[in-house]
């Protein structure tokens, strides 16, 4: 994360038990206006302090003719605002902004404009902050290397604002683990596809760990040896060594200096 900005912690309360009833109330204007996209293009609110990409996606979508940026924001700050004062038909957000929480402030955006769908695109694919993009009532997560190609086919999907559905970029999806995707994949046969939507919460390696497996990844990911980290959890070094052997199985890494740079870049070693 790049210094000076805030901390982004990827936690948000916890989803309420109808995440569709959330996602699905419309009014009969909203109804209108979905109807009349197709004729005037979809207008997009970005939601990034990188001016360069945002210009970037402006010519993109000036080449495909379907697609208008509407408004800019540096931050979430003023995101329920400006989403009133402009009516977007999709939210493009980075996640890792100065400013308030880009996931509390999504979550608050999305239960005053459930008809608006929020598409993230972020430098970084990390478990936590996909899982913590799905619970916020986001409708999708890509990743700022995805193709621009397939950047646009996801902002038209999501536009569509289908009831439940979380779409996947194709590098999140490949980082994902769910059976809607293993059932893709062998369809496909290797590669992933541009984009999948899914129906529940994405599962990720992370989202495969025990607490204590969590637990013991952040100590590894703060530099602690095998005896500090047995002595903070009350067991022995042996069981510590246990412990590393079934996270390199379980996250397909080889060494602890592996483990080490995962939880970095995962964001445990900052908890």
């Amino acid at each position: 994360m790049r210094s000076g900005r805030k901390k982004i912690t990827p936690t948000v309360p916890a989803e309420p038990a109808s995440r569709t009833a959330r996602v699905t109330r419309s009014t009969v204007a909203d109804i209108d206006a979905s109807s009349h996209r197709a004729s005037r293009g979809l207008r997009v609110l970005c939601v990034d302090d990188h001016d360069v990409l945002i210009e970037g996606l402006k010519a993109r979508f000036d080449v495909d003719g379907g697609i208008e940026i509407v408004g800019r924001l540096p931050s979430a700050a003023k995101l329920e605002a400006e989403v009133s004062r402009l009516r977007p038909d999709v939210v493009i957000m980075d996640i890792e902004m100065p400013g308030p929480d880009a996931f509390e402030t999504s979550d608050r955006m999305r239960r005053r404009h459930p008809e608006v769908p929020v598409l993230v695109l972020s430098a970084h694919i990390r478990d936590s902050f996909i899982s913590a993009s799905y619970r916020a009532g986001m409708s999708g997560y890509f990743a700022k290397s995805d193709d621009l190609r397939d950047i646009i086919r996801g902002i038209y999907e999501v536009a569509k604002n289908r009831p439940g559905s979380f779409l996947l970029g194709p590098r999140v999806a490949a980082s994902c683990r769910s059976p809607q995707m293993g059932a893709a994949s062998n369809a496909a046969g290797s590669a992933p596809p541009a984009a999948l939507a899914i129906n529940d919460e994405p599962h990720t390696l992370m989202s495969t760990l025990t607490a204590r497996q969590v637990e013991v990844l952040r100590m590894i990911g703060k530099g602690m040896t095998r005896v500090q980290i047995a002595k903070e959890i009350s067991r022995s070094p042996k069981t510590v060594d246990a412990h590393q052997h079934r996270l390199m199985l379980r996250l397909g890494v080889d060494t602890r200096a592996d483990l080490m740079r995962l939880a970095i870049r995962e964001g445990l070693a900052q908890a």
